[in-house]
């Protein structure tokens, strides 16, 4: 019986290949193209979001380029002053003050989430009891907006109410917590407030990248001995490098657009100490009514943003070709 299968498989697959073939020659002379072609009305039905993504987006961020050389103020104006909004945009302090903060700010942020969110995918791996009800639990913050979580953050943190204030009153009458009024420490307690909120999220990546390792590897671990925390570092997370860089790419995002919990627990204060560009932005764009200032600053946040995740696919899509091949 061995042998009748063993010699019935070539000439299955052969008669596949030749029906297989058969079927693309035919098409071929018939005239029609090897590849399925999309009905009418999948291409009617992309037509909305192609317009939304040329007029939108490409179109706003082409406006926003051509008012950046404009001498616009209030409104926008025609004329071309050249790069002269990008010298007086790198001659304001205040801008220089919120890149330093931004650069703060985003390396503590996207560490720490990448380290709590990891940690948290590995307990819930274990298998542990209620794992659903903590999945929850962990992953419930995010869904929380950052106004929200500002606001509740704030509330801790205000020396007169929060934390502080319940530990004076228990006996504790030096404690001090008064972070968000230092001015050395208020955008640790940005990141403390957000690293909260957006954890959650990297350990959902996480424990999905971790869910698909085979079973097989940790056998394999715990016959040659091989200590648990060797096979994480040396073989666990280098396997997770496509979730690893899909959250390092939404935490750079979250990083790049804050401003709604630097406005609802600080508002950029005490004095500066917390500016950020999003905020820069903002304020130059309706506050101070220079739209032109306010287009360099995105444009320069855009550039950025390209400079710094375009080699980044780039890398990946030439790793993910090499595997491929």
């Amino acid at each position: 019986m061995g042998a009748l299968k063993s010699h019935a498989l070539p000439d299955v697959a052969g008669k596949a290949r030749h029906a297989g073939g058969g079927a693309v020659a035919g098409a071929a002379r018939r005239g029609r193209p090897l590849r399925k072609r999309w009905p009418l009305a999948a291409w009617i039905a992309l037509v909305p979001m192609a317009l939304t993504v040329v007029f939108a987006y490409l179109g706003t961020m082409v406006w926003t380029a051509r008012v950046s050389l404009s001498n616009s103020r209030t409104f926008p104006s025609n004329d071309f002053v050249g790069l002269t909004q990008y010298v007086r945009l790198f001659h304001n302090d205040r801008w220089l003050v919120s890149l330093q903060h931004i650069v703060l700010y985003g390396a503590c942020f996207i560490v720490a989430c990448i380290v709590i969110g990891m940690l948290l995918a590995i307990f819930i791996d274990q298998r542990v009891a209620a794992e659903g009800v903590l999945r929850t639990i962990f992953l419930y913050p995010y869904a929380m907006s950052f106004v929200a979580t500002g606001l509740v953050w704030q509330w801790i943190l205000n020396p007169s109410l929060g934390a502080q204030a319940v530990l004076r009153r228990i006996g504790f009458e030096h404690a001090r917590f008064d972070w968000i009024v230092d001015q050395d420490w208020v955008v640790y307690t940005i990141v403390i407030a957000t690293v909260w909120q957006a954890s959650g999220l990297v350990m959902a990546l996480m424990l999905a990248g971790l869910r698909g390792i085979d079973d097989e590897l940790w056998k394999a671990a715990r016959l040659d001995g091989i200590p648990r925390w060797r096979v994480y570092m040396s073989i666990v997370i280098p396997m997770l490098g496509p979730s690893l860089s899909t959250a390092f790419v939404l935490l750079f995002v979250m990083v790049v657009k804050l401003y709604d919990a630097v406005v609802a627990m600080t508002q950029g204060g005490p004095g500066t100490a917390s500016e950020v560009p999003a905020k820069f932005i903002m304020d130059y764009l309706f506050g101070r009514a220079n739209i032109g200032l306010a287009s360099a600053a995105s444009v320069v946040m855009l550039l950025t943003v390209l400079a710094i995740l375009a080699p980044f696919f780039y890398a990946r899509s030439r790793a993910a070709t090499r595997r491929d091949v």
